[in-house]
């Protein structure tokens, strides 16, 4: 951009938010001859700015105004809008408009109005593909209103005076192609989800009595391309812990007292599942109980401080230390880069670039009654202290990680929230430009009988990025001291016995870490998506932040997993998302890109149709059938077995989970949660027409097994008849009758 002469031109300004061209507008007409000046636009909700100001020498009256996030919505044609106005398989070809919805039109007209005067147009959007498709949005209108604009973009990371300065000296031009992969994701999305939604909303609502809806009649169930793989993960944990058996295993322990104190040794076997095996062993030991030091290791340790924070982490870590859920933390941090205390906070950026000034960023944090000691060490040469920070690897090209721009020893009207969210990026950034804490560990190694035992020991010499870091530690234990070759006798050598676990449900930032490494969502939207599985019912979190799906989560996975088709996987999605990101560096083309989507998900819609037999099964599971349901969606949901011997209201039916695994549970589930699982080892189950003349009450039905050739149980033919005895307490034995070998 060329330097102007002394002729002044208008320059329309257009932020995303009225907040950030009120804060754009403040810091630029600082100093300014005639100050600012503010009158109402169409819009009562999005003011103009007006303020004198030089770009490269070039006199400018600025107007300054905003939109409120997108300005233009996505949406077929009218006659594909109603839902019982198509097939929704129509929806995949069906035409598309973009336009610019009733409650937006005050906006439109302001900048259709401010347009008409202006010379220039300085899009002061977000900085990411969200950002850049608003950008052409906003572009679109002004320019059906005055063609002959010049187009500018600033780009910028933090409302702060040195960076708003800067971006408008050095303005870019807006990316087409960051803007064609959201115009592609919004496609796919709205033909997906309004298909699929109308699917299996028109298929279920009335066939079942969903008691957690007040009128079912309005009810949507909805789908979504990224929502329904995130509920996928959810349901994927909590299947694999009402899978887990729990299984007994024994090990050995020792312990050493002596003047210096305890060590306890652990078992280098870790455990055994063989309890006679574990009995042998540990008789050895106690026959020949003398431990012979085999190995002593001292060694350097070095804890690492955080890399620099992206939004990821800013979720995940705000999520494990203040259990505030991601919506909520994006929402303050939201709040308080418009007010200028931290820097953009949708960044997938973990590293800073080298012309970063990191120094003067620590040097506004001195003064800070808690954390401002430390932030002066920092900078004092004499405690080298102070450590470049090691990046992770990710750099979206467009923010700097995540990092305060402003000094602020607490705002009076923050909430707790503001206050736990800016301390946690503050000192997030000092740990990262901090040396990393150091230790030094002691390992241990003895021999009894044999068998191999170590200790460990573990004494903090410097805490260094830990002093500030108050989030983590690193605990230290110290051992006796031992030499080679030494020999003693354990203070207590023991056979202890333990059970194995199952994992724990997903919490927060679990879940953020399974959608991040699977590529579901981008990291401003991650969060949207977890909201939308408890808005919509299909999941629930515990005061834990701990997520586990709902009975219609559950059934509406389990239903499109019986399809055989994994649309509750991520990869799909994630396909798509990588797909996305090649249109917005330009390796693909958009209309490839929409096309070859399209038309695999429409395959995969067109199979699930034919197969909504699968969907009614699953749901039957868990709901109770509704009497306007029609006799066409009357599918079978399992063979009955025997009556529930718990709940004595209920059938219990014979099941295959999705991991192959057999088991036999009551349809009165969750509110009876009775189950037995069959042997792993059980290839083929089904319930025949033989009764137990045993088992009371009956009739209680034979199930037939089928085991897999390489794990027949002993004493068992490939096949056998036989029937699991399933009242409470009586599951560990199955009272089979073989059939003749």
């Amino acid at each position: 951009m060329a330097g102007g002469g002394g002729r002044v031109i208008r320059v329309l300004n257009v932020a995303e938010k009225p907040s950030v061209a009120k804060a754009v507008s403040g810091i630029l007409s600082k100093n300014q001859p005639g100050g600012i000046r503010v009158r109402d636009g169409r819009s009562r909700y999005n003011k103009i700015f007006e303020f004198n100001y030089t770009i490269r020498n070039q006199p400018c009256q600025m107007l300054f105004t905003s939109v409120t996030g997108h300005l233009m919505e996505i949406e077929f044609h009218e006659r594909y809008r109603k839902w019982h106005s198509c097939d929704p398989l129509d929806l995949y070809n069906a035409p598309v408009r973009k336009f610019v919805p009733e409650d937006k039109l005050d906006i439109k007209r302001t900048l259709e109005a401010e347009a008409r005067s202006c010379q220039w147009i300085i899009l002061w959007l977000d900085c990411d593909r969200e950002g850049e498709n608003i950008a052409f949005e906003v572009l679109d209108v002004c320019r059906q209103a005055n063609h002959n604009l010049t187009v500018w973009r600033a780009r910028f990371s933090a409302l702060i005076d040195r960076e708003i300065h800067q971006s408008v000296q050095t303005l870019v031009q807006p990316n087409q192609l960051f803007s064609d992969a959201v115009d592609v994701r919004q496609e796919i999305d709205l033909r997906i989800g309004a298909s699929f939604t109308r699917f299996q909303t028109m298929l279920l609502r009335g066939a079942f009595v969903l008691d957690f809806a007040t009128d079912d009649r309005n009810l949507v169930l909805s789908y979504g391309p990224c929502q329904f793989p995130t509920l996928g993960f959810v349901v994927e944990r909590y299947w694999e812990i009402q899978a887990h058996e729990p299984e007994e295993f024994w090990t050995i322990n020792c312990t050493h007292n002596s003047d210096e104190g305890t060590a306890t040794f652990n078992w280098m076997r870790g455990h055994l599942f063989d309890y006679t095996c574990g009995v042998m062993i540990y008789e050895m030991c106690i026959q020949e109980p003398i431990a012979t030091v085999t190995k002593v290791k001292q060694q350097e340790k070095l804890k690492y401080p955080p890399h620099p924070l992206s939004t990821i982490e800013l979720e995940k870590r705000a999520s494990r230390y203040f259990r505030m859920s991601s919506e909520q933390t994006m929402k303050v941090a939201e709040d308080l880069y418009q007010n200028g205390f931290i820097s953009y906070p949708r960044t997938e950026t973990d590293c800073f670039s080298d012309k970063t000034d990191l120094r003067t960023m620590v040097q506004e944090q001195e003064g800070h009654p808690v954390w401002g000691t430390y932030a002066q060490r920092l900078l004092d040469p004499q405690s080298g202290l102070w450590r470049n920070p090691s990046g992770g690897g990710h750099d979206d090209k467009a923010h700097p990680p995540i990092h305060p721009t402003k000094f602020s020893a607490g705002e009076t009207r923050w909430s707790q929230d503001h206050h736990r969210v800016y301390e946690l990026v503050v000192r997030h950034f000092l740990a990262c430009v901090s040396q990393p804490a150091v230790g030094a560990e002691t390992i241990v190694e003895i021999d009894i009988a044999g068998e191999s035992f170590s200790a460990c020991g573990r004494v903090i010499l410097a805490k260094n990025y830990l002093d500030v870091y108050r989030f983590e530690s690193w605990g230290g234990s110290v051992i006796p001291t031992y030499s080679f070759g030494q020999q003693f006798t354990p203070t207590t050598l023991t056979l202890d016995s333990g059970v194995t676990r199952p994992p724990p449900l997903l919490s927060e930032a679990d879940l953020l870490g399974c959608m991040d490494k699977a590529g579901i969502g981008t990291d401003a939207t991650m969060h949207d998506h977890i909201k939308k599985l408890l808005d919509r019912f299909y999941a629930i979190k515990d005061s834990n932040t701990r997520f586990s799906p709902t009975k219609l989560g559950e059934a509406l996975v389990m239903g499109y997993d019986d399809m055989g088709y994994e649309l509750w996987k991520p990869y799909l999605r994630a396909m798509m998302e990588c797909d996305m990101k090649a249109v917005s560096t330009g390796t693909k083309r958009k209309a490839e890109v929409l096309e070859t989507c399209l038309q695999q998900m429409k395959a995969c819609f067109s199979d699930a149709r034919t197969n909504k037999g699968k969907l009614l099964e699953a749901m039957a599971i868990f709901f109770e059938r509704s009497n306007r349901s029609s006799s066409g969606e009357q599918q079978a949901v399992g063979a009955v077995v025997r009556r529930c011997g718990l709940c004595l209201e209920s059938d219990m039916v014979l099941r295959q989970k999705p991991d192959g695994n057999f088991m036999v549970g009551c349809l009165g589930y969750p509110q009876c949660r009775n189950v037995v699982w069959l042997p792993g080892s059980v290839s083929e189950a089904s319930v025949t027409e033989n009764t137990c003349i045993t088992c009371s009450p009956g009739p209680v039905f034979k199930i037939q097994f089928k085991f897999r050739q390489q794990e027949i149980p002993p004493d068992y033919s490939v096949q056998h008849l036989g029937w699991r005895d399933f009242r409470l307490g009586s599951d560990s034995k199955v009272d089979v009758e073989a059939l003749p070998k």
